[in-house]
């Protein structure tokens, strides 16, 4: 039999509640039919999370900077591996718990349309063929090719969601058909037709009034209808609930179950699905769509090989987990994510000058992890990198607080020491930015009622006193930017000799930059977001209309355009025709290269990327 057969086979055995209890996201075991208790719960947004000791790869926008699907193969990969390892130990405790199970809530391909929403950093960008193709290659590498799949990956959130964080569990997102289909859903369908991934996740917030977990138009008509999704589809957690408690479309938590079932969400993450018995009771639902939405879990679970002893990734052994291969993964995929933005010639640093490394986020290991992050045995922060890597003499000094600009009398004043080591140097290399607490999920912010997004596109005004500081004293400066979004570097463009953009970078983070500023490794990353100037210059945050908003349809000057990035070589793009192109190294370093295919329908559009190595003194032809 095949795995849908199977399922069917073994859900016919089950009795009605026991059904309704499997689509609870901690399902309970079912002895009598050899059934484990599992737990749907696990995360690899950008490495293994929550679970212990893991490799630790770049935040997920880093890795779109790279421009590179054939890495980001690579990368989810050696993730499912690892993840895998993992299960295989776990397993052998006889049930698996929370982030110890194969089923996967990543990637998240929803579109970062507004740089204030704080959980843009774990996407791919601003770009929907970038999300889309970054989306396919995760998704392979995640599942694998075999018989069984390696993990499930799961695409989030369905759909049209982007913030406010705290408004998520009430807002009803408004979009024209134009939009929702060529920015919201387009990298879930092309995806679906490219990856087949196992599941997709369903958004808190409604879409043109209806809540995204239990919608008739999103799951009936678009996901299973037009775009012909054949797997499984999860809550977000808390998602159902939501729908009686604060968009109100129902009266209680029976309702709200039956309607998302009804709809086609099968499995809950939260607690409303407890309440499919009453549901029943009350004739809002009946057995055999229950029985339905079992089958799919279940086909899921028989195609991950949970029942079987043939199953090709039961042998990963559990000493793959931060494998020496999987550390220098990481480390290409966090040079390849790291942006030069500006370069009038100062960089590559030469390796024997006295460097001041200087700023909060230099010796920060947070800033490498983001969030939804494992936990690294093995760390280089920026400081320890440049440290590694530069053979001349260097200071360091945190010059500030990430954010609070008044310091406590007793408190350490650490703004004289900066001054010191800057005047001293033959080069400052200031590294500030943001941080994972500054901007993320709705609770993971300082920012109180913004419950993780941003208020604007700023440095912290603690930074941006340092910053001045140090520019008075005339030394050249090289800005490293450590964030997951848009900044505002205007000044920065303008008055450093060099600015470099490194999102949250793993745990290879620092030493991968060090191998880029001194010169080891040539920068090829792209951004894969539009770096604005101000906030001001945007529609509402509320607003999803894309609207004057990313590359495409924004009609104000911006600092650094989508796409923009330097190497440390000359590099001639010659465009023979519309899908053949010519490259040319001119200058004396070998680089990665992506070159980037625009179309316009009126509006500029990416179509096509390819990422090549480009030896110095040498012309490749890149056919699209």
């Amino acid at each position: 039999m095949d795995f849908k057969q199977r399922a069917k086979d073994l859900v016919s055995k089950m009795t009605f509640a026991e059904k309704m209890a499997q689509l609870k996201y901690d399902a309970p075991a079912i002895e009598r039919l050899g059934v484990p208790a599992y737990n749907w719960w696990n995360e690899c947004l950008h490495g293994v999370a929550r679970s212990g000791k893991a490799t630790v790869f770049p935040q997920a926008i880093g890795m779109a900077a790279s421009f590179n699907t054939s890495l980001m193969y690579s990368v989810a990969s050696a993730i499912s591996d690892e993840a895998r390892a993992k299960y295989n130990e776990y397993k052998k405790f006889g049930e698996t718990e929370i982030y110890q199970g194969l089923t996967m809530w990543s990637p998240n391909i929803n579109i970062f349309r507004d740089p204030r929403w704080g959980r843009g950093h774990e996407t791919y960008g601003e770009d929907p063929y970038l999300t889309g193709e970054m989306g396919v290659a995760f998704v392979r590498g995640l599942q694998g090719e075999g018989k069984y799949r390696k993990v499930d990956a799961t695409l989030k959130h369905y759909a049209v969601h982007s913030g406010p964080e705290s408004e998520r569990h009430w807002f009803n997102a408004t979009v024209n058909e134009k939009d929702l289909y060529e920015t919201y859903l387009w990298a879930f369908k092309y995806c679906i037709d490219n990856a087949h991934p196992s599941a997709v996740m369903g958004a808190y917030n409604r879409t043109n009034g209806e809540p995204c977990c239990a919608s008739e138009t999103l799951l009936g008509k678009i996901l299973y209808g037009e775009f012909g999704f054949d797997g499984y589809v999860v809550s977000d957690c808390g998602a159902i609930c939501d729908i009686n408690k604060n968009h109100k479309v129902t009266n209680n938590e029976a309702e709200s179950a039956a309607l998302a079932v009804k709809n086609g969400c099968q499995l809950n993450c939260g607690s409303a699905y407890r309440h499919l018995k009453t549901a029943a009771s009350l004739g809002l639902i009946d057995e055999e769509t229950v029985t339905k939405a079992a089958e799919k879990l279940f086909e899921a679970r028989f195609r991950l090989g949970m029942f079987d002893d043939d199953c090709e990734y039961d042998n990963i052994p559990y000493d793959i987990v931060e494998s020496d291969e999987h550390i220098a993964l990481s480390r290409t995929m966090a040079e390849e994510s790291i942006v030069l933005l500006k370069n009038d010639g100062i960089l590559p640093l030469d390796k024997n000058i006295r460097v001041a490394v200087i700023g909060p986020n230099a010796d920060d290991k947070a800033v490498l992890l983001g969030n939804y992050n494992g936990t690294p045995s093995k760390y280089t922060t920026i400081l320890r990198g440049i440290q590694d890597v530069c053979q001349g003499k260097v200071t360091y000094a945190k010059g500030c607080h990430l954010y609070q600009d008044t310091v406590h009398e007793w408190a350490e004043h650490t703004m004289n020491e900066a001054i010191i080591d800057a005047k001293m140097a033959d080069v400052v290399v200031l590294v500030m930015g943001l941080h994972p607490s500054l901007e993320g999920e709705e609770g993971d912010s300082y920012n109180g009622d913004m419950s993780g997004d941003k208020r604007d596109l700023e440095l912290p005004k603690s930074q941006k006193i340092l910053y001045e500081e140090i520019k008075k004293l005339g030394k050249p400066i090289v800005f490293v930017n450590v964030s997951g979004s848009c900044v505002n570097l205007s000044d920065q463009d303008k008055n450093a000799n060099a600015v470099v953009q490194c999102f949250y970078p793993g745990a290879e983070g620092g030493l991968a930059l060090a191998n880029v500023l001194f010169g080891n490794v040539s920068p090829s990353g792209r951004l894969p977001v539009t770096f604005y100037k101000s906030v001001e210059d945007l529609p509402e945050f509320e607003d999803y209309s894309m609207e004057n908003r990313t590359y495409k349809f924004f009609k104000g000057e911006v600092v650094y355009p989508f796409g923009h990035g330097l190497t440390y070589s000359d590099v001639v793009e010659d465009w023979l025709d519309e899908n053949t192109v010519q490259i040319t190294n001119n200058g004396n370093f070998d680089t990665m290269y992506s070159v980037l295919k625009f179309e316009y329908i009126p509006h500029k559009n990416l179509c096509a990327f390819k990422k090549v190595f480009l030896k110095k003194n040498t012309t490749v032809k890149v056919s699209f």
